[in-house]
């Protein structure tokens, strides 16, 4: 991937999720708030991460314990079908935590070693604060939920929060282009 398609990607990411939350919150709240325990994204999110993180299993090196790779295809896949069955409550905001880290690797590899360019920095630090939050809602995914709670509470708090998104997307397709 390039440095400039690496760039460009989060910051169309960016600009989908925060333009949405510049309309009025009557008309975008409850999308964003049914997200969490929503079983179209839970299949949707779960189902694509773990398809990705099978096929990362499936290509391992023998030195990543690649020499044990069926085993661990068979363990996580069995893991993945029984969370779908078990602990379906906030499996969405897991899959989607689990979509964030593993598209961070890609992204952050593309910006490796590119020190002639300082305007990367501009995407990593984004990428960087999607992994921070992926951990945290990975471990505590309820916090979504109250997140948005809090955010649709006041009219105001999203389109701030959907300015801020959708500016920061706009400069990171722009600093895409500047490559």
């Amino acid at each position: 991937m390039s440095l400039a398609s690496a760039t460009l990607f989060p910051g169309l990411l960016l600009l989908v999720l925060g333009l949405p939350l510049l309309f009025p919150p009557d008309a975008i709240g409850p999308v964003y708030k049914v997200f969490p325990r929503s079983t179209k994204a839970t299949v949707l999110c779960f189902g694509a991460g773990a398809i990705w993180f099978l096929f990362v299993i499936g290509h391992l090196s023998p030195a990543d314990f690649g020499e044990y790779r069926n085993w661990l295809l068979v363990v996580f896949a069995v893991l993945a079908a029984l969370a779908f069955k078990c602990v379906p409550d906030f499996l969405a905001v897991r899959g989607a935590c689990v979509l964030v880290l593993l598209g961070a690797m890609p992204l952050l590899d593309a910006a490796y070693m590119h020190y002639d360019k300082p305007q990367r920095l501009f995407m990593v630090s984004v990428v960087y604060l999607g992994i921070i939050l992926s951990l945290w809602l990975g471990a505590q995914p309820y916090r979504l939920r109250d997140f948005f709670d809090w955010l649709f509470a006041r009219p105001g708090r999203a389109r701030v929060l959907g300015g801020l998104m959708a500016a920061y997307g706009v400069l990171l397709c722009g600093l895409a282009l500047s490559y």
